[in-house]
């Protein structure tokens, strides 16, 4: 009895060991993302389609602009991107950051409903 007691004791250790080991290997694989939330300006639901696409297409896995608080929420991989990278294709785009000005002929040719308050 004792025998069989060792072997189940020693067998569910075993299965722990491999356990905790899978799961340090899953993490290893998975890239190290970051999510910043910073100011970018607009005005509309025109604005919001495109910080959200410029940002994906700067290397964010994920992006959401709320146009009320005018606040970005961008998730993305260090190794390819950064919340600087963001901020200048966004305001190269049109859509001053709280680091980047847009340049003023890019924001004048943003349609008019797009045309926020720059005198910040």
């Amino acid at each position: 009895m004792k025998t069989i007691r060792l072997f189940i004791i020693a067998l569910f250790a075993a299965t722990m060991g491999l356990t905790a080991s899978a799961q340090e290997q899953v993490q290893a694989q998975q890239p190290a993302t970051k999510t910043e939330t910073f100011k970018v300006w607009g005005k509309c639901d025109m604005c919001k389609a495109r910080i959200e696409k410029t940002a994906s297409a700067e290397g964010a896995t994920a992006a959401s602009w709320d146009a009320k608080t005018q606040m970005l929420t961008a998730t993305y991989d260090p190794a390819k991107t950064g919340k600087d990278a963001l901020s200048k294709k966004l305001a190269a785009v049109g859509h001053d950051t709280e680091k980047y000005k847009a340049k003023d002929e890019v924001y004048e040719k943003l349609p008019a409903c797009c045309h926020y308050d720059r005198s910040k």
